[in-house]
């Protein structure tokens, strides 16, 4: 069984487990995992810095090149799950609670981000919500190839049927028990043949029962499932956040219109008052020129006509609801 999850990649036989780096800093976990949850007898193997000792058949390389004792199994004990599946399950807890906590730091750092974003919509701050959003989409990407990976283990008996090392292991050793029983027995014309006694034995076995390993997968499916549906939540704050940005930023970009349109109705009244002004500044004969005190008259009067105007144009935008109330 070769396992590539995440950080720990290993090739799993119904013996050993041969690990790759397990020096490396996130794979320590999982070989002491190993180390203390395996019952076995020569339960694992881990390639590290020394080479083994051919003469001690009872001790096992440790990753500092060292010989760590594994405890017997117990007389009339049997586990719970085959050696294979002992370590699947031991890779399986160690690679999830890594992503739960990664899923859990993400969400701690997350909604105090959002919520200073909601208040203050600012350079550092989209900053960080972009940063946020990048190690989101990372982290969803890897739960889910773990989750898919399971998924689609699980839709497939057959593939989960070529995972029991160990059932298939007593297979063979029954086979060659057989077949040696037969073949020193041959004289007796009453023996099977081999081949019909082998497929006797070997059928005592069901390769279709595959339920333990489902619910082992099953349950770490639900785990990984739950991990995804965090991250999703998190991924639906952060829409919502920015739903919510968006509609402050168009409020403020309207704002901005509303009163750009005001000083343009108020440029429009101004230019109108500065055309008449203009006009009879100029060197025009008019009467109005000999009369006294026609000055203050006649630029209030103008004044006030822009007013006016001013006032007509502004509730005409309003009536049209091109100004807010």
């Amino acid at each position: 069984m070769v396992v590539n999850l995440e950080f720990i990649k290993a090739i799993v036989t119904a013996e050993e487990v041969l690990l790759l780096d397990p020096l490396r800093q996130e794979v320590l976990p999982f070989v002491d995992q190993l180390r203390q949850q395996l019952p076995h007898k020569g339960a694992f193997k881990i390639h590290g810095t020394g080479p083994p000792d051919v003469h001690d058949s009872e001790m096992h390389v440790s990753p500092g090149g060292q010989w760590l004792p594994v405890p017997e199994v117990v007389e009339g004990l049997q586990c719970e799950l085959p050696f294979e599946f002992q370590v699947l399950e031991i890779a399986l807890e160690v690679v999830c609670t890594y992503l739960d906590t990664n899923v859990a730091d993400l969400e701690r750092d997350a909604y105090p981000v959002l919520d200073e974003l909601a208040r203050n919509v600012s350079t550092k701050n989209l900053e960080h919500v972009r940063s946020l959003k990048s190690n989101l989409t990372r982290l969803l990407a890897r739960v889910q190839k773990v989750r898919d990976e399971i998924e689609h283990l699980l839709d497939d008996n057959e593939d989960m049927g070529q995972l029991y090392l160990t059932r298939k292991w007593m297979q063979n050793q029954q086979s060659e028990a057989v077949l040696g029983a037969s073949a020193s027995n041959a004289i007796v014309p009453t023996v099977s043949s081999p081949n019909r006694t082998a497929s006797l034995v070997t059928s005592n076995l069901d390769n279709n029962d595959v339920e333990d390993l489902e619910m082992l997968l099953e349950a770490y499916f639900m785990q990984l499932d739950g991990t995804r549906n965090k991250i999703l939540s998190v991924r639906e704050y952060i829409d919502d956040t920015e739903d919510y940005v968006n509609i402050q930023l168009d409020n403020q970009r309207n704002e901005l219109i509303q009163l750009q349109l005001t000083l343009t109705i108020a440029s429009f009244a101004i230019a109108m008052e500065t055309l008449i002004a203009g006009a009879f500044g100029m060197n025009i004969p008019c009467q109005l020129y000999k009369k006294n005190g026609i000055f203050e008259l006649f630029v209030g009067s103008i004044t006030a006509g822009c007013i006016v105007l001013f006032i007509l144009v502004l509730g005409y935008a309003r009536w049209k609801k091109l100004l807010g109330s």
